[in-house]
């Protein structure tokens, strides 16, 4: 019969290597407070100022669509982005990615606007397509078609790649994570160095979260030419050392998390 005390210790040392990391530990902390989340000194900065430029806001409009009318609201879509494309030299905007969702959500839309200068152009552009009659109608068009939509003002991390617009025949994955309030620092952090292990294959499309909406909110958004390259991507980057340790400082971060697969509409600038 093994003794008890065995047991305990069989037990202690299965868990210890099933989730130590390469990280080394403070014998002055706990190691299990230690091993999940990275420890960041109190700062009076806020946290997009350390973790982005304010001076670019990006706008994710999601729309969710009546079943049957998803031709109808894409036509009127493009024609609305048309129009915001003709007015851009005072608007400072321009889309940047328009998605239909392929898994996930079914029967939704996500539109990825960027204003440049801040909420003060964010504010100008309002003012100007609101007072619009031809960009009004097409809104009240559009109403028609949708069953909700939502909006979500977003800065993008400093430390993910600059969004460059892919040519030729790509899906994409929005992975958007809903964090514990107090824990955006030390996500960043982390990120910063998880997301060198995602740069070589030129995946990684961009990094965001949210300002105005839905509160700690992430997205990040993945380009992939395919499922089947999803798949082997994602497999790749656990066989990369260190990889493994990046999820395990995160994954007590988050409350929520879910993912989407989204495929370029014929008008996105990035397809």
């Amino acid at each position: 019969m093994i003794k008890l005390k065995n047991i305990s210790n069989v037990i202690n040392n299965t868990a210890v290597r099933s989730i130590a990391t390469s990280a080394p530990l403070n014998e002055a902390d706990s190691w299990f407070s230690k091993l999940l989340v990275r420890k960041i000194e109190p700062t009076k900065e806020s946290h997009s100022r350390m973790l982005s430029d304010k001076e670019i806001i990006y706008a994710l409009h999601t729309h969710n669509v009546r079943p049957g009318y998803m031709d109808d609201y894409l036509k009127n879509y493009k024609t609305s982005v048309q129009l915001v494309n003709d007015k851009k030299a005072n608007l400072s905007c321009n889309l940047v990615a328009s998605w239909t969702v392929h898994v996930g959500d079914m029967d939704q839309c996500l539109h990825l606007w960027k204003y440049t200068g801040g909420f003060e152009k964010i504010d100008i552009a309002k003012e100007d397509l609101w007072h619009d009659e031809e960009y009004m109608s097409l809104m009240n068009e559009r109403i028609k078609f949708l069953r909700s939509r939502h909006l979500q003002y977003l800065l993008a991390f400093s430390y993910w790649p600059k969004i460059e617009f892919r040519p030729g025949k790509h899906i994409y994955e929005m992975r958007s994570y809903r964090l514990k309030p107090g824990t955006m620092i030390e996500w960043g952090n982390n990120w910063a160095r998880a997301i060198n292990f995602r740069k070589h294959n030129n995946e990684a499309f961009a990094g965001f979260f949210s300002q105005v909406g839905r509160l700690y909110n992430v997205h990040h958004i993945w380009c992939y030419k395919s499922l089947l390259d999803r798949k082997e991507t994602r497999e790749a980057a656990w066989r990369s050392p260190g990889w493994d340790e990046c999820v395990a400082y995160t994954v007590p971060l988050i409350k929520d998390m879910h993912t989407r697969v989204l495929a370029p509409t014929e008008f996105s600038p990035t397809q």
